[in-house]
């Protein structure tokens, strides 16, 4: 019965959160949303990945976090083929969405007077900036549009990193090539540019479920963005995530060693180990502490679950 209660809340929160007129959905459907995370959450309901995940996620690989989302029955969290301001660089922290549509002026006038109502400052376009917090990405759905679907330029890309410290993930594109390229720290991942500025485009909603080309973004979301693609994850799988890759990481590296060192065979390395390699490699964890990316306690804890 609770389950039967927990899914009508889901279905209610979703149907009645559904991007309107540029509003932001409650507190409670957020949360209900996004109810599998049990952690801190922002004031507006969106879960708040501690620090340290974006920090460790930067040296996540794409296919180590799109195989355990896959395994877990995520499908659907990956888009790649992205035009990127600075190839190497890489882009983490907590998604804020937002999702724009064609104009349509009576439509438009009235998102223009309820943003002015509830005191939102300037063009609808700017709205989502005003709500960007450290280590936010701001990611937005303008439908892959690039000639006159130009989300930014200069002036509120300085404003997105005074805010956010971050950059942004827009399924449309940006203007001001050069003027973005001065701002330090600043990335983007974009469908494309165009010197053509916004128009016939209007803001549809703010903090609401999106859709990224084939992948769907929740608020609160970890966007992991590289050269490969962007990837997102949800909340209350970040950890899984993270400290899976990270394990998988210092498997390797030991095996890298080993077969380099000769003590073992590609087929022992490859296979499922036998008691004396896992022996082997937790000595080899205990010689290079300076390897781990997590504590010990944090490294013992996940092992006890691991099949190896």
């Amino acid at each position: 019965m609770d389950n039967f209660k927990n899914s009508l809340l889901l279905l209610f929160a979703f149907l009645f959160c559904l991007p309107s007129l540029a509003q932001t959905i409650t507190k409670e459907q957020l949360i209900a949303l996004t109810s599998e995370w049990k952690g801190e959450r922002f004031p507006d309901g969106r879960p708040k990945i501690d620090e340290k995940w974006l920090i460790r996620a930067k040296k996540v690989s794409l296919e180590e976090a799109w195989g355990v989302l896959r395994n877990e029955g995520y499908n659907n969290q990956f888009e790649g083929d992205w035009e990127i301001l600075h190839q190497d660089m890489v882009l983490t922290g907590r998604a804020l969405t937002a999702v724009y549509i064609p104009s349509r002026p009576d439509i438009d006038k009235q998102i223009r007077e309820r943003g002015k109502a509830e005191g939102r400052k300037g063009s609808p376009n700017s709205w989502p900036i005003d709500m960007l917090t450290p280590g936010d990405i701001y990611v937005a759905d303008a439908f892959g549009k690039i000639i006159d679907g130009t989300l930014i330029g200069d002036n509120l890309g300085n404003a997105i990193y005074a805010k956010s410290k971050n950059g942004v993930v827009f399924y449309g594109s940006v203007r001001d090539i050069e003027g973005l390229s001065k701002i330090e720290g600043f990335n983007y991942f974009v469908k494309g540019t165009d010197p053509s500025f916004i128009q016939n485009l209007m803001l549809d909603g703010l903090n609401v479920p999106i859709r990224i080309g084939r992948a769907i973004c929740l608020p609160g979301d970890l966007v992991i963005a590289k050269r490969g693609g962007v990837v997102f994850i949800p909340a209350h799988l970040v950890e899984k995530v993270i400290m899976t890759a990270e394990f998988i990481a210092l498997r390797d590296a030991f095996g890298h060693q080993r077969l380099r060192e000769g003590k073992y065979t590609p087929g022992e390395i490859d296979m499922q180990w036998t008691d004396a390699i896992k022996k082997d490699f937790l000595a080899w964890l205990d010689q290079n502490p300076d390897k781990l990316p997590m504590t010990r306690k944090e490294l013992d804890e996940f092992m006890k679950d691991r099949t190896w």
